[in-house]
């Protein structure tokens, strides 16, 4: 197989992924096309120095989150993930107002920690070890620790504001 059709593979198998990326990343949906363009232009580029020592998915994960981070600096706009009202979340029990309404908190609270910290937080929700945080945000696995800590606290502290 070829470079191009490698490289397509690639893309191709982690669309979701760096959809999740730029969702978090963008108000709208004209910003996360631009994202998500930028994001497979950056992969392009730098396609011939992965190593292929990391899994795939991390790398990526790693390239698209710098390139948002650089991309939304660069455009000086203020961050704001899609409003959770425009995604469809399904629960297994249907009809659960409270455990809707806690969700909505959850995300409220996630909209107003920083860049980094919000990286850090969507892949510990995405299921990543504190290894596998620290490999993609290129911080010590320590550093992880301690910023989760001070996330969950500030996450918690939001949400029981909100509900006093």
């Amino acid at each position: 197989m070829n470079k191009e059709e490698e490289f397509v593979n690639l893309i191709h198998q982690n669309q979701g992924l760096i959809y999740k990326i730029t969702s978090i990343y963008t108000r709208d949906r004209y910003e996360q096309d631009d994202l998500y363009q930028e994001i497979v232009y950056q992969t392009w580029k730098s396609f011939d120095n992965f190593k292929k020592a990391a899994k795939p998915s991390t790398w990526l994960y790693r390239v698209g989150m710098n390139t948002a981070i650089t991309h939304m600096n660069r455009s000086k706009k203020q961050l704001q993930v899609v409003p959770l009202q425009d995604m469809k979340i399904q629960f297994s029990e249907q009809g659960d107002s409270e455990k809707e309404d806690k969700i909505q908190q959850l995300y409220s609270q996630i909209r107003k920690l920083n860049l980094l910290d919000r990286g850090i937080i969507f892949l510990f929700l995405e299921g990543k070890s504190y290894d596998e945080i620290a490999e993609i945000s290129g911080i010590s696995v320590s550093n992880v620790g301690t910023r989760m800590s001070r996330i969950k606290a500030k996450l918690k502290s939001g949400i029981t504001t909100q509900t006093n």
